[in-house]
């Protein structure tokens, strides 16, 4: 995968004398023992959450300051050298997979939170801090952060960044980019930038919804202030069953179209509820084709209400059984199951490749018939959990990575996927982001000229292209052989990537 900006830093590998004075130039600026370059102390980063591919880094940089992220970026620009963020690696789309003649900037020490503010409701924390450990520092305050993806308690607010990464709570209180002020951090060349303001609004241009979801590519992120909420005074889940598909996805709509914005709603099919049923026993009623958590939150008042009216149109919509959480405890116990949706299918299947795409509410029905209709085609199983509120799918395609027949026909099946959800009008990602996973798609999504467009902002802030080298964006060369794997039918997603 060559991006144009930087096609001389893949085409080889590095000579000896190259590697002596890429090493020398980083001890030169790092302690010993925060850089690693021998192999059995990279390999633990050969890859992120998406371990379906990987690769060795030439080199690891564990910086401990500001000072010595900014010397290692120089360093590294003035060397030529491509340099991957890296923070707690759970991303899955590869975003984190390291360049093999590159520098991996692990930046997991920068895990302080600096500044707790109750009266702007503020946070401000460095880059490595987890995203539940924000909240559970505010809790004294009766504040918490809100956006919570699944992977919360080790995530880091740096990834976040990354991503624009959501959770079940972002159809309320929005994704990271609604919940983040201002970023600070440096350019490829080591120059201090800073992104938003903890004002209402910002001097020049306001670039931080184009930094907030740039996966790396644009600048590396240091520092973050966040917004905090008020903790709402009751939460309560309800938990409904439909005993068809289309029944659920056409509930979801009418929620929203009855005018209520739930605190949560998400939605999960049969196989994925047997499997988080058998891992957490939420109480998940296993005869249902689909269920559905619909959070409300607030006042007990204002609660109350909602819960009544969401209780009205779900029933309405066909629900054949609602169960309403009595209190916190069984409130956390349905939504346990939501949250370990990931690990529980590791229980069922050697390996899992899990996708990220949106579509249109009204289409949710249609997108989880095709799927299944995909599961035939491909001859593997997939389990279904969606951010239903805002049309945000996570099929599991479940695999095993030891046979490579089953990796090929996964990797088809998720590209079908992505491009199913397009032609319904949606997008190939929702906040998993591109990485090395959705390149193939986004030739189906945007144009040549659309591209060119991204690949104009990444030069204007990254001139040779060395940072994350190869990802999100496909070129041109990339998207005329993937045109001529589809017409042939049945190729590798990813023929030119290192794999199991």
């Amino acid at each position: 995968m060559n991006a144009p900006t930087a096609p001389q830093h893949t085409a080889s590998l590095l000579k000896a004398e190259q590697k002596s004075q890429i090493i020398r130039g980083l001890l030169a600026v790092l302690p010993a023992h925060a850089l690693l370059w021998q192999p059995e102390d990279t390999t633990p980063y050969e890859c992120d959450g998406l371990t379906a591919y990987r690769q060795r880094p030439f080199a690891v940089a564990l910086p401990e300051t500001e000072a010595q992220v900014q010397a290692v970026l120089k360093t590294c620009h003035a060397l030529g050298v491509p340099v991957v963020a890296r923070g707690a690696g759970t991303g899955l789309s590869g975003g984190a997979m390291p360049h093999a003649q590159g520098v991996t900037l692990s930046l997991a020490k920068f895990n302080n939170i600096l500044k707790l503010d109750a009266l702007s409701r503020t946070a401000v924390v460095q880059c490595g801090v987890r995203n539940l450990a924000i909240s559970e520092a505010a809790a004294p305050l009766g504040l918490y952060y809100a956006p919570d993806p699944s992977s919360q308690i080790a995530c880091t607010i740096g990834g976040n960044v990354a991503e624009n990464s959501g959770g079940v709570h972002c159809l309320k209180y929005g994704l990271t980019l609604h919940n983040v002020l201002k970023v600070k951090g440096f350019t490829v060349a080591g120059e201090p930038v800073e992104f938003g303001s903890e004002a209402l609004d910002c001097a020049g241009l306001d670039l931080m919804a184009v930094l907030v979801g740039s996966e790396g590519m644009l600048a590396i992120t240091t520092e973050v202030t966040v917004k905090l909420v008020p903790k709402p005074q009751l939460a309560r889940c309800i938990m409904a069953s439909f005993d068809d598909v289309r029944k659920a996805g056409d509930a979801v709509a009418a929620v929203i179209a009855a005018g209520i914005i739930p605190a949560g709603l998400e939605m999960m099919d049969k196989p994925m509820t047997a499997a988080v049923e058998d891992f957490v026993h939420a109480g998940y009623d296993l005869s249902a084709e689909a269920i559905l958590l619909c959070e409300s939150d607030g006042t007990p008042e204002e609660v109350e209400e909602e819960i009544g009216r969401m209780s009205d149109v779900l029933r309405a919509a066909g629900a054949t059984a609602i169960a309403v959480s009595r209190d916190e405890a069984e409130r956390l116990k349905f939504w346990s199951g939501r949250k370990n949706a990931f690990p529980a299918s590791g229980r069922i299947s050697p390996d899992y490749m899990c996708m990220d795409s949106t579509i249109p509410r009204k289409r949710l029905a249609d997108i989880l018939l095709a799927i299944q209709q995909m599961e035939e085609k491909y001859g593997l199983r997939c389990a279904n959990v969606f951010h239903a509120g805002d049309g945000n799918l996570h099929p599991l395609i479940l695999f095993d990575a030891n046979d490579a027949d089953q990796l090929h026909r996964c990797e088809l099946f998720g590209a079908d996927i992505l491009e199913t959800s397009v032609a319904m009008g949606g997008t190939v990602t929702g906040e998993h982001g591109v990485g090395i996973e959705k390149l193939n798609s986004m030739c189906v999504q945007f144009t040549p000229e659309e591209r060119e467009a991204m690949f104009a902002v990444k030069r204007a802030f990254d001139p040779q292209g060395l940072l994350n080298p190869g990802k999100v964006i496909p070129t041109l060369t990339r998207c005329a052989e993937y045109g001529r794997v589809v017409v042939r039918g049945g190729q590798m997603a990813h023929p030119d990537l290192p794999r199991f």
